[in-house]
């Protein structure tokens, strides 16, 4: 125990518990129990329960079963550990706390993270000063470029990290800071052969938890180098999947709505323009750990994501996270706008409040998203969708909700509003056990669904390069080998296209690697694929910039399926959409 039983018993008994639930929660008492809406959980009738008789000091949900204590709430609440939310407790009643009687090992624990805050803060400090020094210049005109004011940036933080990849770690030594703080910080690499800094050339944003601690870093680079934002590994002090940029600032707001956005860039700037209600998820999708934070903040969040498809399907991956979290979701359209920083540009303030204030309920907005995947021209595609729609209505088991649902999707889309009502709540009734409300799959990219004709595109390509290697210039600006997915191309790709870089062709060599007679003679048959020579050279060229295009595709496709990371997935969405438009041969298309 950190401290005496009497001094934790001391700071409990200083704070009634319905005064201090009561300041988070709206509650109403009936009879001896004061009642409302359970924070943990998402419900319609209050079953959260608080209890103030004499010693019982208690609270508890009838929904979620889940109970205890003022202290208990305080650290499920606000995501306190133990003595966080003690001290949190006794500072609201005016009591000073002794100093604890810790163990050694979690002394130790708790130096070692108090020194990693250190060298963050002081981290800080340096990209700053930098920033603001000569050295900096760079960035900063970045920052100015993109509106920032001096005073946002101050507000935020921001800085640089110089481009000579140990400046920090040298500056950092010089305040006699040791190398196991240094590397624990997530900030250097210190390795016997090698020490260097995880940032330079960037410029930084410092990343805040709720108590406006600095626990890690973004880097934004400058110039063409990959990635473009880079945010520092997980640490003691920072964990990137519980840790929302921006909410330092943002809890703060008066408003009944949080705005949900994608980057550093669109939380700075939405607070430039006043809206100081806005969040970010850190270079990755939004998780169960964000939308259970979002929900000791908010009852209602307004996704406010880049409006590209990518910014689509990670609004699709967010909305049943936030739903299961008991959030009210709305989407709100930003088109033809890219983001929300432009939209403000070009519409104002007044433009963009336009936008939340007519931000689209979240499941009209996830129907919206599955009408491209339906021909409603056609009756049986049409029936399809009918049926789909009255099986996602039918998760909502409060009779007034769901009806509310079915006269707003009817009224939307012109269905009949007697024939969906009554194949909802026949749907409903045949479900044995309530299910979990399925999110939409985000549309995919157009795929090559017929393996058959990606086959013969992979051959015919490896083909022409095979007969003419003077296009291997033009075809390795877009597409490698690794793109070649299907097998005998894949092997074939790797042998082929190590050639070409070389200068060496030599197809027989290719051939002959292989073992088994009937490869061999599959490989001599992609290589000596007979093309058209009767062909005209721009009609050969147009195939061949075809066949680049759906390999591409294709390969991102698959690169998509098992990507996780929101700023890769939206990279890569783009990219997709830009080979599309994409010609080899310089041609306008």
């Amino acid at each position: 125990m950190f401290y005496p039983q009497e001094v934790i018993d001391q700071v409990i008994d200083a704070n009634n518990i319905v005064d201090v639930i009561g300041s988070y929660v709206k509650l109403q008492k009936k009879g001896s129990t004061y009642f409302g809406l359970c924070p943990f959980h998402n419900e319609k009738t209050p079953s959260f329960s608080v209890t103030d008789n004499g010693a019982k000091q208690m609270y508890y949900c009838f929904g979620c079963h889940k109970g205890g204590s003022v202290l208990t709430f305080i650290m499920k609440y606000e995501n306190a550990s133990y003595l966080e939310a003690l001290k949190m407790l006794a500072d609201r009643a005016g009591i000073a706390l002794p100093k604890p009687d810790i163990s050694r090992e979690e002394s130790a624990r708790a130096k070692r993270r108090e020194a990693i805050l250190e060298v963050n803060r002081e981290a800080a400090k340096y990209f700053y000063h930098l920033l603001k020094s000569e050295r900096g210049e760079r960035a900063y005109k970045y920052l100015k470029d993109r509106g920032l004011t001096d005073e946002t940036i101050t507000g935020f933080g921001l800085g640089y990290s110089d481009k000579y990849r140990d400046d920090l770690y040298r500056y950092m030594k010089s305040k006699n800071f040791s190398d196991d703080v240094l590397k624990a910080s997530g900030l250097f690499s210190i390795k016997e052969t090698d020490t260097h800094d995880y940032f330079w050339n960037r410029v930084m944003f410092p990343i805040m938890d709720v108590r406006s601690k600095v626990v890690a870093f973004g880097g934004r680079v400058m110039g063409d180098g990959e990635p473009k934002y880079l945010n520092s590994p997980e640490t003691e002090c920072f964990n990137k999947r519980k840790t929302l940029y921006g909410l330092h600032v943002a809890k703060r707001h008066k408003g009944k709505e949080l705005i949900l956005c994608e980057g550093y860039m669109d939380v700075i700037s939405l607070h430039q323009a006043g809206f100081t209600n806005a969040v970010a998820s850190l270079g990755t999708a939004l998780t169960d750990g964000h939308a259970g934070i979002l929900r000791r903040y908010t009852q209602n969040v307004i996704i406010s994501y880049d409006s590209d498809t990518a910014g689509q399907d990670a609004a699709l991956r967010a909305i049943p996270k936030l739903r299961d979290a008991g959030i009210s979701v709305k989407v709100a359209d930003l088109s033809p706008h890219k983001d929300p920083d432009e939209l403000i540009k070009a519409e104002g303030t007044e433009g963009y409040k336009e936008r939340l204030k007519n931000a689209m309920n979240s499941v009209l907005f996830e129907i919206h998203c599955m009408v491209p995947a339906y021909d409603l021209t056609d009756p049986d595609e049409s029936t399809r969708f009918f049926n789909e729609v009255a099986k996602r209505l039918s998760y909502f088991t409060d009779g007034m909700e769901q009806d509310n649902y079915v006269r707003a999707v009817s009224k939307e889309f012109g269905i009949d509003y007697t024939l969906l009502k009554e194949k909802t709540k026949k749907l409903a009734l045949s479900n044995d056990n309530i299910p979990k409300y399925e999110p939409v799959r985000p549309l995919p990219l157009k795929k090559d669904v017929n393996s058959k004709a990606l086959l013969t595109c992979q051959k015919m390509l490896l083909s022409y390069l095979a007969q003419d290697p003077s296009l291997y210039d033009k075809v390795s600006q877009v597409i490698d080998e690794h793109d070649f997915t299907l097998p005998p191309c894949d092997g074939i790709a790797v042998m082929l296209f190590e050639q070409l870089r070389r200068r060496k062709l030599d197809p027989v060599s290719i051939i002959s690697s292989f073992e088994e007679p009937e490869m061999q003679e599959e490989a001599a048959a992609v290589l000596d694929l007979r093309t058209d020579n009767e062909i005209e050279a721009d009609e050969r060229e147009k195939l061949i910039n075809e066949c680049v295009i759906r390999i591409k595709t294709n390969s991102i496709d698959k690169q998509m399926e098992s990507e996780q990371d929101l700023s890769r997935m939206v990279e890569l969405k783009r990219a997709a959409e830009k080979i599309q438009k994409i010609d080899i041969f310089g041609r306008s298309i």
